[in-house]
């Protein structure tokens, strides 16, 4: 989908947080949509902002940066333990809300930010950008067609090779910290825009490394009426494990290579420039003894900010909302139960939430 049209109001947006998540892609993606204004960015290192962007205003305050009243949009990209606290603060000052994922630490926070935006008519997203990958985009069509048939099996990988433990927040006994909170969400959020709510959820979470903290591999198991779906992500896979493997009664789909837009913001491409989100590995479709490739068609992250911008001015819905991302928190936590207890766990989603997801199924 392609939606570039110039939103009708300027909107000034606060980032508050500039590590890896606000750094790579918040920044450089708020920055390339027009109507959105980076108007400023609240860290504690101004050196570090102004290395990549001189000029920028920094606030070294977030809650200085929530109250400016030059502020309509707040994006929320520090720590998970800070999600809950910020978003409750900038919806109580009257501003519209964008939050990193994992949306917050758990289930009752993200329903009392949800029923706060709801109170006070703003607008509350999660940033599950990962809807936009060229591999999920490509995958996505491809079942839409219908070249695998009815899909008995859906697997999808994150995984990467870091055996040395890492000194950062992320893998540190904190709140929010370890693999599964990290990767998770992008892994159940595609799934969930695929197939809708699981039955049930199995996991198997676990700590591998020698000297990690938090856990670093995580193979989850959602389960559906006629299908199953695999989750993976690993800190010790170096190689060899294809993105995405779809299975079905007509044929198989493996997509090898994993989308390349976070590989380009690291190396300074501006989101939109030429070359952007492009991905030159086709997808293999095995039928019986035949093979054939589909083209993978191009990814765009800029979408979900475009998307937001729209959103804002009254052009469209909000591209993802809370109830959606309130839902992978639920499968997120169900993955959590099931790795602790053995057995396998319902997301714990009431009937009322559950309408409310308007999860655009395939078929």
């Amino acid at each position: 989908m392609s939606n570039t049209a110039t939103p009708a109001k300027m909107l000034n947006v606060v980032l508050i947080g500039y590590g890896f998540a606000g750094k790579t892609f918040h920044a450089p993606l708020i920055s390339a949509t027009a109507g959105l204004n980076l108007y400023a960015i609240a860290s504690s290192n101004a050196a570090k902002v102004h290395a990549d962007l001189p000029g920028m205003r920094v606030i070294d305050d977030p809650q200085q940066a929530i109250a400016h009243p030059d502020i309509d949009l707040v994006v929320i990209a520090s720590p998970n333990t800070t999600h809950a606290p910020l978003a409750r603060q900038a919806l109580e000052a009257g501003k519209h809300v964008v939050v990193d994922k994992p949306f917050t630490l758990d289930m009752q926070e993200a329903r009392e930010l949800i029923a706060l935006a709801q109170e006070k008519g703003l607008l509350l997203s999660v940033f599950h950008n990962r809807r936009w990958d060229s591999d999920y985009l490509g995958v996505r069509q491809a079942i839409e067609q219908g070249r695998v048939g009815q899909v008995v099996q859906f697997e999808s990988h994150i995984d990467r090779f870091r055996p040395q433990v890492r000194v950062r927040w992320r893998e540190q006994n904190v709140p929010g910290s370890g693999l599964w909170f990290d990767i998770g969400p992008h892994l159940i959020d595609q799934t969930l825009q695929l197939f809708g709510l699981p039955e049930s959820v199995q996991g198997n979470i676990a700590t591998l490394r020698d000297h990690a903290e938090v856990n670093d591999w995580a193979h989850v198991v959602l389960n559906y009426p006629s299908h199953r779906v695999i989750l993976h992500c690993s800190m010790l896979v170096a190689g060899g494990v294809a993105r995405f493997s779809v299975h079905g009664t007509k044929g198989s789909l493996i997509k090898g290579r994993a989308d390349r837009q976070e590989s380009q913001l690291l190396a300074g491409v501006t989101p939109g420039s030429a070359g952007w989100g492009e991905d030159d590995e086709a997808m293999v479709l095995y039928s019986g003894e035949e093979q054939a490739q589909l083209p993978t068609p191009a990814g765009d992250q800029r979408q979900y900010y475009i998307q937001i911008a729209h959103a804002l001015n009254g052009a469209q819905e909000n591209p993802v909302p809370p109830e959606q991302a309130l839902a992978v928190m639920a499968v997120l936590e169900a993955a959590v139960k099931a790795s602790e207890s053995g057995q396998s766990r319902r997301p714990a989603l009431s009937d009322e939430e559950k309408s409310a997801l308007r999860f655009p199924q395939v078929q």
